[in-house]
This record gives structure tokens, C-alpha cells and sequence, in this order.
């Protein structure tokens, strides 16, 4: 498929990006400006032509996945609203507040899945994804032992995204409606504190009794 990775010059969005990539995927690298874009293919070894500004990549794209701070997300999805339409959108927004990150603090939609739907309206598809796998892992060539909760409101496309998270060489699982992507966002707090407590690194989720 050719993914757009919006907002795709930091941690997560490099990290699916060159997952996607070796994968056999194409991969557009949307920021909100040029040069980002371009600094972004260098570091992945791909052409700079796909770079782009966030809006171009949406529109050239089959589908988008949104890999920004929770800050920057509404900001991100006005540039690229129109260009969505009809596609899917991966969000994989998590509403952290600093600087106390690791305290649950969900907007007042419910979660930032939600939000992004209510924003973008019913000609987009929201499908959440991807909170809580550590992006520092994603830019490694390790197996991460970590699955992916994927929430949306229809079956096939929460089927078309849990097959880019196994192309990404993780385990995605049907997790139900968008509204229980308020469990999977609040997890991240729970995971940073789990990390903290217990002096460890990239803690993370399995879903057990298969």
C-alpha cells in the first residue's frame, strides 16, 4: 500500500515508517514543512521526493497514520482533512499532559480517537492504534513482544489496519468500537509508571489464553 505517515519526522512515525518500508510498502513522509520531510527520507534511505508537506501526503496516499503529540493533533488533522476523505486514518495519538505523564488524562471526548473523529466527521474513517509499543523499539530490527489493540467502529477496516501491524512485525487484535480506545490511550500512562517504578525499559502488553 502507500502509507502516509503524518507528522512522520519523530520517533514513532520514523520507527513504522521503516517497518512499512522493508515490508514492501511505500512510504510518504509528511511534515509540516519540506525540509523536515526530506531530512526524514535521508535518515530512512528512501527517495526525498517522498517528502512531502502533511497535505500532500494525505492526498497522494491509500492511507494515513497520524504520529504526533497529543498537542499537535488537531492542528495536523485540519491541514489534512480534505485530502482524507474516504480513507482510513491510524491514530496513534496518546493524550499525555505533561510534565505528570504518567497520570491518566483523557480529553473531555472520551480519548483522542474519538476526538479526531468527531473533528474529521463520518467521510473519514478513525482506527486507533499503535499507543503503546515503544517507538525506540520500532527503529530496531528487534521482535518486540508487545501487541497492538487495535478500536474502530467498522470490522474491515480495523482488518486492514491489523494487517499493516503484522506487516510491521507485531500481533494487532480486533480490540472493539473507537470509544475503547480511551483504554488502550490510558494505558500508556500506566505503562511510563510501570517503567519508572521499576527501573525497566519498553514495557508492554500481550494478550494471553490463545
Amino acid at each position: 500500500m502507500k502509507i502516509a505517515i503524518l507528522g512522520g519526522t519523530g520517533a514513532l512515525g520514523l520507527g513504522l515508517a521503516s517497518r512499512w518500508i522493508r515490508s514492501g510498502h511505500e512510504v510518504l513522509i509528511g511534515s509540516r514543512t519540506i525540509e523536515s520531510a526530506k531530512s526524514a527520507c535521508e535518515k530512512l534511505n528512501i527517495n526525498e521526493d517522498q517528502g512531502m508537506l502533511n497535505a500532500d501526503a494525505a492526498n497522494q496516499a491509500e492511507i494515513a497514520c497520524l504520529t504526533v503529540p497529543f498537542s499537535f493533533q488537531l492542528d495536523i488533522l485540519s491541514e489534512v482533512k480534505d485530502a482524507l476523505s474516504g480513507k482510513i486514518l491510524i491514530d496513534g495519538t496518546v493524550p499525555l499532559v505533561p510534565p505528570k505523564v504518567m497520570r491518566v488524562q483523557l480529553p473531555e471526548e472520551g480519548c483522542a480517537a474519538i476526538r479526531a473523529q468527531t473533528y474529521l466527521g463520518d467521510s473519514i474513517q478513525v482506527i486507533s492504534a499503535f499507543q503503546n509499543i515503544s517507538a525506540e523499539l520500532l527503529q530496531t530490527d528487534a521482535e518486540i513482544d508487545c501487541d497492538v489493540l487495535v478500536c474502530g467502529d467498522k470490522r474491515d477496516s480495523r482488518e486492514q489496519v491489523i494487517a499493516l501491524v503484522n506487516d510491521a512485525g507485531l500481533t494487532g487484535w480486533h480490540a472493539g468500537p473507537l470509544c475503547n480506545s480511551a483504554a488502550a490511550e490510558a494505558l500508556t500512562s500506566v505503562l511510563i509508571a510501570i517503567n519508572k517504578n521499576h527501573t525497566i525499559k519498553h514495557s508492554g502488553i500481550q494478550i494471553t489464553g490463545v
